[in-house]
């Protein structure tokens, strides 16, 4: 158990209380301490009976059971993986504007599950991040399962295949397919490749609250030039360790 919390303790603040949340509530509904019921996004109890805690609390829980929990372990392994890769890599510097990234997919998410009827944000929230950074390392080569290997910029809709193939789902992630690239394309590529002006920006207070920890780079800078994973770029879905999804990840040229 200490390796466990010196491991757990050592990760960077956003992936660590993401992470933690999420696998706190989710086995809190699991083993029946607080109902499902009374985590999940639902329209009527939040705006008609004033339960205004589901908005956060649709954000950390998942319903686990026998035929979700599959989908849940390859999700929680996404959100640590690629959330923890962004946050040591592009946004390393600055902690307040990936808080911001995530404070603004979770409100397009949030948006998108009131009018769609979603009762949890999870798949929407992973599936954005993910996208972001598979936009930032679109040429680095990453193996799935069986050896099939193909560049970063096609894992979510390679993910998306998967989910509707084995799970008969995968609306829920390419929602969030469509939220990772309206803020990629708002912070990144309208900016930059468009010669456009940046219009979403990091609110002061952000900064005030986690300042800029080297310097100060401007937010929603791609890299110059294309920026190692977190880690290297070895190993499962993109880089880091050797686990489920092996392999030795690279550029091409």
């Amino acid at each position: 158990m200490g390796d466990v919390g010196q491991w757990f303790s050592s990760l960077p603040p956003m992936t660590k209380y993401w992470f933690g949340g999420t696998l706190s509530f989710s086995l809190i509904g699991r083993f029946g301490l607080i109902s499902g019921k009374w985590l999940t996004l639902q329209y009527s109890p939040l705006f008609h009976s004033f339960q205004l805690w589901r908005p956060f609390t649709s954000l950390f829980f998942y319903p686990i059971t026998p035929n979700t929990g599959l989908h849940f372990l390859i999700m929680i392994y996404a959100l640590y993986k690629y959330s923890l890769k962004l946050e040591t890599g592009h946004f390393a510097r600055n902690p307040a504007d990936y808080l911001f990234m995530l404070l603004f997919t979770w409100m397009c998410c949030l948006i998108l599950g009131l009018i769609g009827g979603m009762t949890t944000l999870m798949d929407p929230m992973v599936m954005s991040v993910l996208y972001v950074w598979c936009q930032l390392n679109k040429d680095v080569i990453i193996s799935f399962w069986f050896g099939f290997r193909f560049k970063a910029m096609y894992l979510p809709y390679v993910l998306v295949v998967f989910n509707f193939t084995f799970f008969y789902g995968g609306f829920m992630m390419l929602l969030g397919i469509i939220v990772g690239h309206l803020y990629y394309f708002l912070t990144i590529r309208y900016p930059q490749d468009f010669g456009g002006a940046t219009l979403l920006h990091t609110p002061e207070i952000l900064y005030k609250l986690f300042p800029d920890q080297q310097g100060v780079s401007g937010f929603g800078q791609a890299p110059t030039a294309p920026r190692p994973a977190a880690g290297g770029a070895t190993g499962g879905w993109g880089g880091g360790q050797r686990g489920i999804f092996r392999g030795q990840g690279h550029t091409l040229n």
